[in-house]
Order: structure tokens, then sequence, then C-alpha cells
């Protein structure tokens, strides 16, 4: 779990839903609303190709010794760690206790 403290995710902008599973994995489709059953996607910013896979395994492993329900899918050619929107903030403290990074947005401000 070493690789996990230099590892900097940064969260999707847009929400998920699972449509159902299939033989090969799960599929997923961008929604435009907000709905409280919805997924929030997590990507690396700090890895890429392999590596970017076996983190986002560590991190899948670390929130499932707490029990908390996550997949990792490829979206866009890279890897993804989606969880429930409403697990979000939970995702989001255990990570950083093992020193993961979460990249923010900037907003600009109104004129």
């Amino acid at each position: 779990m070493d690789s996990l403290q230099h590892s900097v995710v940064h969260r999707l902008p847009q929400s998920y839903r699972r449509l159902h599973a299939l033989p090969g994995g799960s599929k997923l489709q961008q929604v435009p609303d907000y709905a409280s059953d919805d997924l929030i996607g997590l990507c690396l910013l700090s890895h890429q190709g392999e590596q970017a896979w076996r983190v986002m395994q560590q991190i899948q492993e670390a929130l499932a010794e707490i029990q908390l329900s996550c997949s990792v899918v490829e979206w866009e050619g890279e890897p993804c760690l989606f969880v429930a929107r409403e697990d979000e903030l939970t995702t989001t403290c255990r990570l950083k206790n093992f020193g993961v990074s979460i990249a923010e947005a900037f907003s600009q401000p109104s004129a």
C-alpha cells in the first residue's frame, strides 16, 4: 500500500448509474441529473497504464477493508473507481488516511 501515499485522485464531474452486469463486467452510463442512488467516479492523476490499474486495485482493497462497496471499471481508457454517492465522504476520508491526495477543482470567482 506504499504506492497509495504518492497517489492523486480526481473526482469525475459527472454522475453515473450502473446499467446492468455484463459477462465482461459492469456497464455504466453518465447521467445528467443528480439522484441519490448515483455513483461517483474517481480517476488517478498520478499514475497511468498498468501502474494505474495496480493502484486502483489497492484502493479497492483499502475500501473493502471497511466493507465499502466499490468497483474499478475502465472509463474512457483509464481505470476509475466508482462508489455510491452516499459513500463519497467515507471514501475520501479512507483514502486520505492512506495518504492519497484528493485533487479539487478550482472555480473562477464571479465578477
